[in-house]
């Protein structure tokens, strides 16, 4: 026998594109068995009313000749052997109707009544489970479409509860009508081969009993050949019911587990988070735009093959292109009512799609999958091992800071802040620093800030109405006059990335280890976003100014910069060592890292510049005290 094709029972629950897809031919061959049952069935009953047509016939013909006797004959001489005869073929005809009589019942119960029970019993069942499915299948949509729109913030803890219990009532419901139909669709194979021989078995031995009984016209083969064929019929009914004890089995211990799996981000105190994933599947919600300021959400099944995310809706063959996550960037966003939103960032800096989760765990996998396939790691010969071995090394980099991710930043995307952490495997694999030295550049365990400045909606919103006393030093614009008399002004856009305390300031090499731990503390803490700035530097100072509200973040003397440099691969990072004075009479050194949108060469170029002008103009003033 050959093999028989079944859906698994066991992906019943997660109810993929491609479970759907395969469950798509099993019903398009359904649709295609039924449209040919009722086809042979038609067939059959015409073979059936021909053979009942032959009873009437012979019987309306046994009547007939019989009925040649009392016809009035002018000419009725020499009748009497005509009579007779006839007599003698009515008698034969009677027993032939006797024989078509018995050949028309057992067809009909033979032939007729299986394929009729077949359709309107398997056939009818596998319909109606289908619809079953359907509206199970729809009632979970839509729960989870209501588990969806629970908003963020102030939520109704039992309304939460009951639209979770919602969710998982209509998620068993789908995984118990679609386990039901699986069965019945795997039963189908089986119970198709049947019901398309055993009718014509039927057929087979009615005729063999009405040519045995008539004339022995059949030979002893083929009485070989129906036993054959019996015998075959036999062991597929063997076969079927050994399967469905399988799958009653099966089906018993699919539905034994526990409720946890059924309800979503049931484990959102303390998830098992895996971060070294380098290829995700599963559904999320896909924003859409249907106007200036509206927005829909579509339901849709995301998975990653290779460097690109792809999306197959159901009843799809494939799945299409969606994003080339290759040197994009991911990162959490706040998305209206909407909970565990991530957007991905092309390279270039454009906004790409914005996509919901539907559990934390499901949320900071994804952006940890799509990370690390940014970092383009699935092109090493083991992309499991190189994730593992990048994490670890991040981590050994870095000591964890517990004040990661506690104040809100913009949700400005960094245009290229992806580029830069694609960069930091170069960094760590090709730095110049060995681990020995850089400890004499910066010690170990150093903390690293991620806030230069509180955003500009917080200034906003804690000083309307007064003056603002800022900790970090800033300050209106028009408290640096010199701005407005500068020999230098230039303007550079750009995010800051982070500081951190270094030792030394007698080398750059202290500006590329900065720059490769800040790149790293930030890859293994998922940490994205980042708040765009303008820098200004002037003949005399370099100037951090809000965009929005124009107020300076920050403010830092050109004397007082040591050291400046540009990344030698990432041409876009930049760092400077700036020298401070302490109230204890010493001197601290903090290296700040930046990304900007231009070369970070040219930045590095205005600075020397305004070095090079004070320089002069020490010079001059000296020229002339004398």
């Amino acid at each position: 026998m050959p093999a028989v094709d079944k859906l698994l029972l066991e992906e019943a629950l997660q109810d993929s594109p491609q479970t759907r897809s395969l469950l798509s031919v099993f019903e398009e061959d359904a649709a295609t068995l039924t449209d040919y049952t009722n086809q042979l069935l038609q067939a059959m009953q015409r073979v059936y009313g021909a053979q009942n047509e032959m009873c009437l016939a012979t019987q309306q013909l046994s009547k007939q000749l019989l009925a040649y006797e009392k016809q009035n004959f002018a000419l009725g001489k020499g009748d009497e052997e005509v009579i007779s005869t006839l007599h003698y073929f009515s008698k034969v005809v009677d027993e032939l109707n006797v024989l078509h009589t018995e050949l028309a019942k057992q067809l009909a119960d033979t032939m007729v009544l299986p394929i009729i029970q077949f359709r309107e019993k398997d056939l009818t069942e596998v319909s109606t489970l289908k619809d079953l499915f359907g509206l199970a299948s729809n009632e979970h949509d839509l729960s989870m479409a209501k588990y969806s729109r629970l908003p963020k913030k102030k939520e109704n803890e039992k309304v939460k509860t009951d639209v979770v219990k919602e969710v998982a009532a209509a998620r068993r419901k789908q995984h118990l009508s679609s386990l039901q139909y699986y069965c019945a669709l795997n039963a189908l194979q089986y119970r198709k081969r049947v019901a398309m021989m055993e009718p014509m078995i039927g057929f087979a031995h009615g005729q063999i009993n009405f040519f045995k009984k008539g004339a022995e016209m059949f030979s002893q083969s083929m009485d070989s050949f129906l036993s054959s064929v019996a015998d075959m019929v036999q062991s597929i009914q063997v076969e079927l019911e050994a399967e469905a004890e399988k799958m009653r089995v099966s089906q018993q211990e699919l539905l034994s587990v526990e409720e946890s799996v059924y309800a979503p981000d049931f484990d959102v105190a303390a998830p098992q988070i895996n971060r070294n994933l380098i290829q995700k599947a599963g559904y999320l919600n896909l924003r859409n735009k249907t106007g200036l300021v509206t927005t829909t959400w579509e339901r849709l099944y995301f998975f990653t093959q290779g460097g690109n995310l792809m999306c197959q809706p159901r009843g799809a063959v494939a799945g299409g292109l969606i994003q080339d996550l290759d040197n994009c960037s991911v990162m959490a966003v706040d998305c209206e009512d909407r909970r565990y939103c991530f957007q991905i960032t092309t390279p270039n800096g454009k906004s790409g799609i914005i996509l919901q989760a539907e559990s934390r765990k499901e949320n900071e996998e994804w952006i940890c999958a799509i990370n690390n396939i940014s970092r383009q790691i699935y092109l090493t010969d083991n992309p499991e091992a190189v994730a593992i071995k990048l994490n670890q090394t991040a981590l050994q980099a870095v000591t964890p800071i517990t004040s990661f991710g506690k104040k809100p930043e913009s949700s400005c995307p960094s245009q290229n802040l992806r580029n830069a952490e694609t960069e930091d495997d170069k960094i760590v694999s090709q730095a110049a620093v060995r681990a020995d030295d850089a400890d004499e550049l910066i010690a170990p365990g150093t903390p690293i800030q991620f806030d230069i400045v509180l955003p500009a909606t917080e200034f906003l919103d804690q000083n309307r109405g007064s003056r603002r006393i800022n900790p970090f030093g800033e300050t209106e614009d028009e408290t640096f006059p010199e701005a407005e008399d500068s020999l230098l002004q230039q303007m550079f856009v750009v995010r800051f990335l982070g500081s951190m305390a270094v030792k030394t300031d007698n080398t750059t090499e202290v500006i590329y280890e900065a720059m490769r731990q800040v790149l790293a503390a930030r890859a293994i803490h998922n940490i994205f976003r980042t708040t765009e700035s303008h820098l200004m530097v002037t003949s005399q100072t370099l100037r951090l100014i809000d965009p929005q509200t124009q107020v300076t973040r920050a403010n830092f003397e050109l004397t007082s910069i040591t050291q400046f440099a540009a990344h030698q691969e990432n041409k876009r990072l930049v760092g400077f060592v700036v020298r401070t004075p302490e109230s204890t009479g010493g001197q601290s050194l903090s290296t700040y890292v930046f990304e900007s949108n231009s070369e970070g060469e040219k930045i590095c170029y205005a600075i020397n510049l305004g070095k090079e002008i004070i320089a002069v103009q020490k010079a001059h003033d000296l020229v002339s005290e004398r």
